[in-house]
């Protein structure tokens, strides 16, 4: 059986506390967009409460604020573009497959993009880091590796 022992000591004057401000927010932001997954409308009120609650919150959140923001509105830009793609197919009388390709396509894409926005997020947004560039169309400029 283990013990929980709680320390009293001071903390350290020397270190100033992490502004935290608006963290759990930007945390509840990515699980909206993860839940988008199964429930699409997940992600409008996601990128809803990113716009309404920008410039409140610890300058290293508003990073995560930011990101997500870009995400939403790239992910809907590139969708329309693909289903602007997909009905000039059926427009040309391209074969059924071409649309069928590019829309699993774009769908496994998004997915994977999505996911790995989120989760680069969230692991940044735990260990109380911004992300280093949320302007960016990929991974807000991180190293995703799968080595340790």
């Amino acid at each position: 059986m283990s013990t929980i022992s709680y320390s009293n000591a001071p903390a350290d004057t020397a270190a100033a506390p992490l502004d935290t401000r608006g963290r759990a927010l930007a945390a509840v932001v990515y699980v909206l967009y993860l839940g988008s997954i199964m429930a699409v409308v997940t992600a409008p009120i996601g990128v809803l409460i990113a716009h309404l609650r920008r410039r409140r919150n610890a300058e290293w959140v508003e990073s995560h604020l930011l990101f997500q923001i870009r995400t939403f509105w790239l992910g809907a830009l590139a969708g329309g573009a693909v289903l602007a793609a997909w009905y000039l197919l059926g427009l040309i009388g391209a074969p059924s497959w071409a649309s069928w390709v590019l829309g699993y396509g774009f769908f496994t894409a998004c997915l994977a993009w999505t996911i790995g926005r989120s989760g680069v997020g969230i692991n940044r947004l735990l260990n109380d880091r911004a992300i280093d560039d949320p302007r960016s169309l990929l991974f807000g400029g991180a190293k995703v590796s799968l080595e340790d």
